[in-house]
């Protein structure tokens, strides 16, 4: 793989496992600096010295003020990978405040304030992607939190992007089908909606983390240059419907 992002320094938020852990691994094998945060666990560990150099770790709440202090004393980010994000699917009707605080805190509150630490950091010309949802352009049974949340973070990433501009800081998110993770695959065991999620998705296959994970590094690269502000939806066809 050509280095092509030789001498950045990315961090890369919900990184242990699933989507982030992919991210942090291709982002890496094209040359960067890995900054993997994530709650302390064995999978973290694991990443860390499954890398080597140039990765070190941050154990932590990704939505915590430790974490943010610990950006502001960095030197550089050039690359930022906000990928932290939860779900509690059910219907409206059976959701608690408290499922809607964790989602709210998390998925978009959380991206807003480790973005704007972020920048202070950011020198002119970084990159900023949000993972977001193919449920951020479309709605579904189940998942209005998670929907309304996601629709947020497309409006985020299109403001960020005008802002962001004279910067030269591009901003853009991706936007996944179903992918089978940890926090996925209680959902995906389930026939019935297995079976929903595969009507779809053309060819009927869920998507990889490495799919997701090359998306991201087309977007932090130089290919991805001219790209600032849309979402790379990678849902094989699930949004065409």
């Amino acid at each position: 793989m050509q280095k092509d992002l030789s001498a950045k320094r990315a961090l890369i938020t919900g990184a242990s496992r699933g989507i982030g852990r992919a991210i942090c691994e291709v982002l890496h094998a094209a040359g960067a600096e890995i900054i993997p945060v994530a709650r302390p666990s064995e999978a973290l560990d694991d990443l860390a010295a499954s890398c080597g150099d140039r990765c070190t770790p941050w154990a932590g709440d990704a939505a915590s003020d430790d974490l943010i202090d610990f950006i502001t004393g960095q030197n550089r980010i050039d690359i930022l990978i906000n990928n932290v994000g939860t779900n509690r699917p059910k219907p409206m009707t059976d959701v608690s405040d408290e499922d809607l605080d964790v989602m709210l805190d998390l998925n978009v509150r959380t991206t807003y304030r480790v973005s704007r630490a972020v920048l202070g950091v950011m020198p002119n010309g970084g990159r900023i992607v949000h993972i977001s949802s193919q449920m951020g352009h479309v709605g579904s049974p189940n998942r209005t939190v998670y929907c309304m949340t996601k629709h947020a973070i497309e409006g985020l990433t299109k403001a960020m992007a005008v802002e962001l501009a004279p910067r030269g800081v591009r901003v853009n998110s991706v936007a996944p089908t179903f992918v089978e993770t940890p926090m996925t695959k209680p959902m995906l065991d389930d026939p019935e909606f297995s079976a929903f999620v595969k009507r779809l998705i053309i060819p009927g296959t869920v998507a990889s983390t490495e799919d997701i994970a090359q998306a991201v590094l087309y977007l932090c690269g130089s290919a991805g240059q001219m790209t600032t502000g849309p979402s790379l939806v990678v849902d094989r066809g699930w949004t065409a419907h």
